[in-house]
């Protein structure tokens, strides 16, 4: 079974339009290998895209925070909440049909309260310059742990209107 096979893609990039109107993070709906199924993309900053364009930023940052979230998630049924190694928050929930993973919905890229940009971290992974970095992240927005909170309830409810009747 696919996400598709529960809810057409029209409606899953409607809901990740929706996480980031609510929220402010990059939304996306992810299958149970890593993979993206929409192309909806709204950046909440100007540094994830370019680490993301870069191949060792996307392979050891982005892809290793998605795959220890959506690990953890399918393990607990709960959703996860934590900062990647850039140092942006990343919140994930997973969505089961009768027992079975499909994937996970969710959103990153925005500073926790108190949190910070780890550009030595970004420029020892992805050799883009540490002053490069420090310009990119200088307007990088703000969520408080409870709006976290208040997002990982409404991928909850979402997900569980989704597979409520299946």
């Amino acid at each position: 079974m696919k996400l598709t096979d529960i809810l057409p893609l029209e409606k899953w990039v409607e809901l990740e339009k929706e996480i980031n109107r609510r929220s402010g993070l990059n939304a996306s709906v992810f299958d149970i290998n890593g993979i993206r199924i929409s192309d909806f993309q709204k950046w909440p900053n100007r540094l994830c895209p370019v680490i993301k364009a870069n191949d060792k930023g996307q392979s050891y940052i982005c892809a290793v925070a998605h795959m220890n979230l959506a690990a953890q998630a399918k393990q607990t049924g709960k959703a996860v909440k934590e900062e990647c190694d850039a140092g942006l928050v990343k919140v994930v929930f997973p969505i089961f049909v009768s027992g079975e993973f499909l994937g996970v919905v969710g959103g990153c890229g925005l500073l926790l309260d108190d949190a910070e940009i780890d550009t030595f971290f970004i420029n020892k992974t992805t050799e883009i310059e540490e002053e490069k970095l420090d310009d990119l992240s200088s307007d990088i927005g703000k969520i408080s742990s409870q709006q976290v909170d208040e997002t990982a309830k409404f991928l909850k409810e979402e997900v569980d209107k989704i597979t409520g009747n299946l």
